[in-house]
């Protein structure tokens, strides 16, 4: 017997290009294979005896079929959530309200005491110095302030120097690929 033609549509089958007619062929062939079969087939033919069984012997009659397609399709019942079922919304609004009112309290209190300058009894480090024009506590926060922005700058520009490295390795990996 000649396999030369199963064989053939047995690679389109597992290289997934074959038609529903020629799988058709093919479990029709497994079906009836004669018990002489070749090594190669022998191996396919568990798989397609397997979707035979499986495959279910009734159908239903045309009449059947057509009424249960007409058939409208059941109402979904309609779920009611309770107020208490979305608490995690109310609670994040109520949170959310209450933090725009505290700024909106700090705002207001700020806005009251913007004329008064601070005294020296409340805040010690408003301390005048001997020359009288700057108070000391601005000269350190200034010099806290640029130490910190010179601290951060350096960070970032190590940063900056690490995404270099990165952006030339990156180029490479791009001319790989385009090769």
């Amino acid at each position: 017997m000649d396999y030369s033609n199963i064989r053939a549509l047995l690679d389109k089958y597992w290289e997934g290009e074959t038609s529903l007619e020629e799988e058709a062929r093919l479990k029709q062939f497994f079906a009836t294979a004669p018990e002489g079969l070749p090594q190669d087939l022998q191996e396919a033919a568990p798989l397609f005896q397997y979707f035979d069984l499986a495959t279910p012997q009734f159908e239903l009659p045309a009449a059947e079929l057509q009424a249960h397609l007409e058939k409208p399709p059941a109402e979904a019942p309609v779920i009611k959530i309770g107020f208490l079922r979305n608490w995690m919304q109310y609670a994040a609004m109520l949170a959310i309200a209450l933090g725009i009112g505290y700024g909106i309290q700090r705002h207001m209190d700020a806005g009251d005491n913007a004329g008064t300058p601070p005294t020296t009894a409340a805040n010690p480090s408003f301390r005048q110095s001997e020359e009288g024009k700057v108070p000391i506590g601005e000269q350190e926060a200034y010099a806290e302030t640029k130490k910190a922005l010179l601290l951060l700058s350096k960070n970032l520009n190590r940063g900056k120097q690490e995404m270099a490295k990165l952006n030339v390795i990156n180029e490479a990996t791009d001319k790989v690929k385009a090769n």
